[in-house]
């Protein structure tokens, strides 16, 4: 099996080689590409796209919401997820909005951050535990407004925008919810004709936007 391609956008040197590390000693990833700023990773993403990219936040120039918001179009297999210490709603949601699919804080454990690169690459959204519980804090608010679209899921449906928000796969979903695999993904494909979206992200962009 080919090793899944990780491109790691970061400027501080040390976090960067320290990153290098973990994914090589990886059996499943390898570290493809390492930038120190967002300038440099679009002009080589662009032209040569990657499986994962880890992306910070605060980097000198072109921050990571704002590179993954212009590599969104032109990398429509690529999946991102943030690596950064911002912990705050604001961050977290603008990132989800930029199109990352995970978010992870570095502190997280060396085992915690390469079976997140895989999981990501695999369809979940992982994310660190107290990300998660921001998020699912939020669904249990509701949204700030009401959206009709989402007036319009049935509470079971509902549950499974929350799961997906928390970045379980279908498996994970199928095993909380005692139900297959395939129902999950009709319910989702139900989903997402009700809010007129064809992503996880854009569900979640599209109810707490």
């Amino acid at each position: 099996m080919e090793k899944v391609r990780v491109c790691i956008v970061e400027d501080n040197q040390d976090i960067r080689s320290g990153l290098q590390m973990i994914i090589d000693s990886s059996n499943e990833i390898y570290c493809e590409r390492t930038f120190s700023n967002a300038e440099d990773a679009i002009e080589s993403l662009v032209n040569e796209p990657t499986d994962v990219v880890l992306m910070d936040i605060n980097l000198p120039g072109m921050n990571g919401i704002e590179a993954i918001i212009k590599l969104r179009e032109s990398c429509p297999q690529t999946q991102f997820m943030m690596l950064t210490v911002y912990e705050d709603d604001d961050m977290i949601f603008k990132s989800l909005q930029a199109g990352a699919t995970g978010y992870l804080l570095k502190k997280s454990s060396v085992t915690q951050i390469a079976q997140s690169i895989m999981d990501l690459y695999n369809g979940g959204s992982p994310m660190s535990p107290g990300i998660a519980r921001k998020i699912l804090n939020t669904f249990r608010e509701g949204p700030q407004k009401p959206i009709p679209d989402y007036q319009d899921l049935s509470e079971r449906e509902k549950e499974l925008v929350n799961s997906l928000a928390q970045g379980y796969r279908y498996k994970e979903i199928a095993d909380q919810l005692n139900i297959s695999p395939a129902t999950v993904r009709t319910h989702i494909q139900n989903i997402y004709k009700k809010l007129h979206v064809q992503s996880r992200t854009d569900a979640i962009n599209k109810i707490f936007k």
